[in-house]
């Protein structure tokens, strides 16, 4: 470097490094960054492509199939994990699992309700007061009608046996019949054996011993309780019961014994009676109670004092709650109501083995159907009704776990896990898959 002066200018002239400037001037031996200038931008660089990787979290509701559906269409979902919906006649059956259509029947008559049994759907229309229109089967895995035949075929919770029977329209629920009872068979719709009832009774499913499955008992209206084995209609075993209002829900089936609510001279009882044997077990005070529901491995008595859990063994009373009017067992879940009707007014999801309330259901309501196995789905309106919340409950969380918003308009929903299905007020039906926070 020289500095020349021209007429009073200085004026500066680079000479290079061969006019003596240092080399290392040029091509320094050391870096002249600071030491922790590369780790901090390789961290730097990690954290932006990171950030730039990660894909947002899945919405927790997914629309996996919609359908156009009328307000009186009706629709169920299978335990095979299939959407059965019927829209003017037509019978159609979706996978849920990605809402393919796995067959569509031919135009039949439209049901109020679609019930399935032995592998088939049985579809029996609405009549009013024209006579019997009889029941079609159709196959549950092709869509193939199957078979046409009188009655009303009905299934028993546990087996696969349908019945043919004549219901006695005064009953209400369907399950007084009378006249001849017909065990069908599934693959021809023919009568396999038939049981005749005189007058009327009422047809339920008890236990059988051990692991052997259910049975039919035939509670008749001369009150002769008779229990027949469901694969030859014979007749095991009968005995005369005590007189009592015998409906649609008296006697019922809890904690593995036949209980039957009843008049005495001293008052109202609740007497126990073993299924298999119709032998009585235990008898004891009904008090106020209105209602028997199985309750876990316990005896649930209901009415408007209370709830109160009852040991099966010799019918002591385990635990009272007097702010209960009702309750509902769902698999292993049990939830206990505030109302008698046990559709509103939950209380909550209960321990039934205490008592004790595990998950706080107060201004939700339950959605049908079996849930995920381990939670139940329910909803909730709020905004005046505007707006619709699904949530999940489960042991372990105090209150449902929320979920995301359902559309306006949302209701008549039933689950399955992982699945929720909703008819919406703009004439859809939709399948969504819902996803619980990890």
């Amino acid at each position: 470097m020289a500095a020349e002066t021209f007429g009073g200018n200085t004026v500066i002239i680079d000479l290079g490094l061969a006019r003596g400037e240092p080399e290392e001037y040029a091509r320094p031996a050391r870096s002249t960054t600071p030491d922790w200038f590369a780790p901090v931008l390789l961290a730097v660089i990690v954290l932006l492509s990171s950030a730039a990787s990660a894909a947002p979290p899945p919405p927790a509701l997914t629309a996996v199939l919609t359908l156009p559906f009328g307000p009186a269409d009706p629709y169920t979902l299978t335990d095979r994990g299939d959407l059965l919906a019927q829209t003017y006649g037509t019978l159609s059956s979706y996978d849920l699992g990605d809402g393919r259509l796995n067959w569509q029947a031919g135009s039949a008559s439209p049901t109020y309700r679609l019930r399935t049994g032995a592998d088939l759907v049985l579809m029996r229309p609405w009549s009013g007061n024209q006579g019997d229109p009889g029941t079609t089967a159709v196959s549950l895995r092709t869509g193939a009608a199957q078979w046409r035949r009188s009655g009303n075929v009905v299934t028993i919770p546990g087996s696969s046996a349908l019945l043919a029977v004549s219901g006695v329209r005064s009953s209400g629920s369907g399950r007084r019949v009378q006249g001849p009872v017909d065990a069908v068979g599934p693959a021809t719709g023919t009568t396999r054996w038939q049981v005749t009832v005189p007058s009327t009774a009422v047809l339920m499913g008890v236990p059988g011993p051990d692991d052997s499955g259910p049975r039919m008992l035939l509670m008749h209206d001369n009150r002769t309780a008779a229990v027949h084995d469901l694969d030859t209609g014979r007749l095991l075993t009968s005995a005369e019961l005590p007189p009592a209002d015998y409906g649609p829900d008296n006697p019922s089936v809890a904690g593995g014994l036949l209980v039957l609510r009843h008049p005495t001279p001293t008052g109202r009882m609740v007497t126990a009676f073993d299924p298999v044997t119709l032998q009585q077990r235990w008898s004891r005070p009904a008090g106020y109670a209105f209602g028997v529901s199985p309750c876990g491995t316990l005896i649930c008595l209901t009415g408007p004092d209370g709830v109160r859990a009852v040991e099966p063994g010799g019918g002591l009373q385990r635990w009272f709650q007097p702010g209960w009017r009702s309750i509902e067992q769902r698999g292993a879940t049990v939830i206990a109501y505030g109302t008698p009707a046990g559709e509103t007014d939950p209380v909550g999801m209960i321990d039934p083995a205490t008592g004790q309330v595990l998950v706080d259901l107060h201004g939700w309501r339950l959605v049908s159907g079996p849930g995920g196995g381990d939670h139940l789905l329910v909803t909730r309106l709020v905004d005046s009704g505007s707006r619709t919340m699904v949530a999940a409950a489960a042991p372990g969380g105090a209150r449902p776990e929320l979920l995301a918003d359902l559309p306006a308009g949302t209701g008549d929903c039933q689950s399955v896990p992982d699945r929720l299905v909703c008819r919406e007020s703009t004439g859809e039906l939709v399948v969504w898959a819902y996803r619980r926070k990890e």
